[in-house]
């Protein structure tokens, strides 16, 4: 079987994938057809892996991929498939860690050279059309590639059948099952310290990220062994990324990464997953600190979520584009002379609060920044300040916007839908709690079967889910069941690992596959165990199992949930990075916090201080006074009284006895 000689994308889902439908490459999207037609006419696929928001896809699409010279190489030599990175994960992790086996830096695009069964033997990222920066042309890669298929291809399947093999062992194998171990977060936690930048925050050199993952270890640390140093870590990296350009001190929002080490100069691509991390560690930050910064940053990013994020039926976009009108940062950047002209004479007092910086390297306009003393004068006339915020701001969408890509992913969704919710009921948004709310139903309802999408564009939806999808809205159920106290997200949080458990799971009940049991295009089946920007699935399936067990009480469950994850600490030891999310869970799975409190409905005197102290640790059950049906049971299956307010902290199946006064629970809640 053949396809048409001719670009098959224009029926895509995918906005990146349609965003190559007009170029002259024959490429198909990753589907058992376009595996079988590689098969058929036996020629190698050059398989392309980007997404929407990728400054550097953009300039090798503009270059290579939109030329007919280019493209007439490609599809004479190659069966060419282009993959949405977003849209298919297990696809791109399956061969960005072949290129990293390879010994090669990984990222995006990511250009892969696989036999027509699918096993890559060579590959690389972005290469440009003529010879530069030490990069040979691609053309001179696409013939180089082609003379070694001919003239060495016994050779070239023996090592792609080695490096499928060594793929398969690190990302689907099993290895013997860990004892959970308290210190092993105390241990990462302080070798991820002795990484931090002391001046700048985040990691030491460039570029930098804002890595959740890591950030949330040191957090840990501080809430369960009291280590200052690892807050004070979290903290200087905050203050320092919510200074720098990579946040959109404008329109709100964080871009996904910094190119230099300062924080300045960003990619500017705003992707949704960052976000709900930088509302997530705002919130505690604000918890544990009190500095309006945290709590004023929240407020913007969410005015910016809501702004330009929400598409039809209330879910979210995945990303934002770095390019607006072919140039990198445009939409952001500001020349002295267009911020004088939106704000007139009030100009003054904006550089007083901002600076505008061109460092070295950088071509386009100015970047917004702030120093450290302006961002504490930025809080203090901060009312002064929104006004000037939104002339520019009102001055910025008369530009070219940068393209959205406006799929909603159920995972990066389920992410931001737990955010939105921890931060509403910490900041009292009742608002954000509903937009949260409506995300989830909107998500919910697309279900098939009981099955949930993994990807949406409007009526296009892209089945099947990935394990990460039912444990991040696992995981947004509880969220919003612990923000509204019905007991419907409860039951639906348990649909979704019924779910998972059904399509996701191996047949020895160690752990979960990402893809699906019934998913034929896979050429390995992987864990999902390796973080990216975001915690690996598995971390994720364990905090949602953890999580849910200690809501129902469900002694089963959180056994279930304990061998997960053993299981997975033993495969971590194995690894080399990555695992730190997994950590994390197992944490979790040690010490998981329940807080359960009966309170007024009206006029609560120990919900508030609950609320105001968020903990990634705890589970928090909210019971009105004189409730009879769908009370928690207390560690030992004990009911709690009704009849009065009262709260029970419970570390695993101990609970400290009845706090009923307001300042005494917030002393319990506040202690390390």
């Amino acid at each position: 079987m053949t396809l048409p000689a001719q670009n098959l994308l224009a029926e895509e889902a995918s906005p990146y994938l349609q965003q190559h439908s007009g170029n002259p490459v024959h490429w198909r999207a990753w589907s058992p057809a376009s595996l079988e037609e590689a098969r058929a006419l036996d020629k190698p696929i050059l398989l392309s892996i980007g997404y929407a928001a990728c400054h550097w896809c953009h300039v090798m699409a503009h270059e290579s991929f939109e030329n007919d010279d280019v493209a007439a190489v490609m599809n004479r030599l190659f069966v060419n498939i282009k993959v949405d990175r977003e849209e298919r994960p297990d696809i791109d992790q399956i061969y960005m860690a072949a290129l990293s086996s390879m010994g090669e830096q990984g990222g995006w695009p990511l250009t892969m050279f696989l036999t027509p069964d699918g096993k890559p033997f060579w590959g690389g990222t972005y290469f440009p059309r003529e010879p530069r920066y030490g990069r040979p042309g691609f053309i001179q890669v696409m013939e180089a590639v082609d003379k070694a298929w001919r003239e060495k291809r016994a050779s070239l399947n023996q090592s792609a059948d080695g490096l499928t093999s060594h793929v398969e062992t690190r990302l689907a194998g099993s290895h013997a099952r860990a004892l959970l171990d308290r210190d092993t977060l105390s241990d990462l936690a302080g070798r991820i310290d002795g990484m931090i930048d002391r001046d700048l925050g985040g990691l030491r050199g460039a570029p930098k990220f804002p890595n959740a993952p890591f950030m949330q270890t040191l957090w840990l640390s501080w809430l369960r062994d009291g280590n200052a140093a690892h807050r004070d870590d979290v903290l200087i990296s905050l203050e320092h990324m919510l200074a720098g350009g990579i946040y959109d001190h404008i329109g709100g929002g964080l871009s996904r990464y910094s190119t230099d080490a300062e924080w300045l100069v960003p990619h500017f691509e705003k992707m949704l997953y960052d976000n709900a991390a930088l509302i997530r560690s705002c919130n505690w930050a604000y918890a544990a600190t009190g500095n309006d910064l945290f709590r004023i940053r929240i407020e913007e990013t969410v005015a910016w979520l809501l702004r330009e994020m929400q598409v039809d039926g209330g879910a979210f976009a995945a990303s934002l584009d770095a390019d607006s009108d072919g140039e990198e940062g445009l939409f952001y950047t500001w020349t002295q002379g267009e911020v004088e002209t939106a704000l007139v004479h009030d100009s003054t007092m904006f550089f007083k609060h901002f600076t505008l910086s061109s460092p070295h390297g950088w071509e386009g306009k100015p970047v917004i920044h702030q120093s450290r003393a302006q961002q504490a004068l930025d809080i203090t006339d901060h009312d002064r300040l929104v006004p000037l915020k939104a002339r520019l701001l009102a001055a910025r969408e008369d530009r070219v916007r940068p393209g959205l890509d406006a799929k909603a992913l159920t995972d990066w969704n389920g992410q931001m839908i737990a955010a939105l919710a921890e931060a509403g009921r910490s900041l009292a948004r009742p608002d954000w709690i509903e937009a949260a709310a409506k995300a989830f139903a909107h998500i919910s309802g697309a279900s098939h079967d009981g099955r949930l999408p993994h990807s949406m564009l409007g009526a296009k939806k892209l089945f099947s889910a990935l394990s990460s999808d039912y444990a991040a809205m696992t995981n947004a159920a509880i969220a919003l069941f612990e923000a509204s106290g019905e007991w419907s997200y409860v039951d639906q949080a348990g649909r979704f690992i019924e779910q998972l458990d059904h399509w996701h799971a191996d047949a020895a009940g160690t752990g979960y596959y990402l893809t699906a049991s019934d998913s034929t295009d896979v050429p390995i089946r992987i864990r999902g165990d390796v973080d990216e920007a975001i915690a690996s699935a598995t971390s994720q399936i364990i905090e949602a199992l953890v999580r849910l067990a200690s809501v129902t009480g469900d002694l089963d469950l959180h056994e279930r949930a304990w061998t997960i994850a053993e299981h997975a600490a033993g495969r971590a030891a194995h690894q080399s990075y990555g695992q730190t999310g997994i950590v994390n869970a197992c944490a979790l799975a040690i010490e998981p916090l329940k807080l359960v409190i009966v309170d007024r409905q009206e006029y609560p005197t120990l919900v508030p201080v609950a609320n105001r102290n968020p903990d990634p640790r705890r589970v928090d059950i909210v019971v009105p006074i004189g409730t009879v049906a769908n009370r928690p049971l207390l560690p030992g299956g004990i009911l709690p009284p009704t009849n009065r307010p009262g709260a029970w902290l419970c570390t695993g199946q101990v609970c400290l006895p009845a706090v009923t006064d307001p300042q005494e629970l917030d002393r319990l809640l506040r202690r390390r």
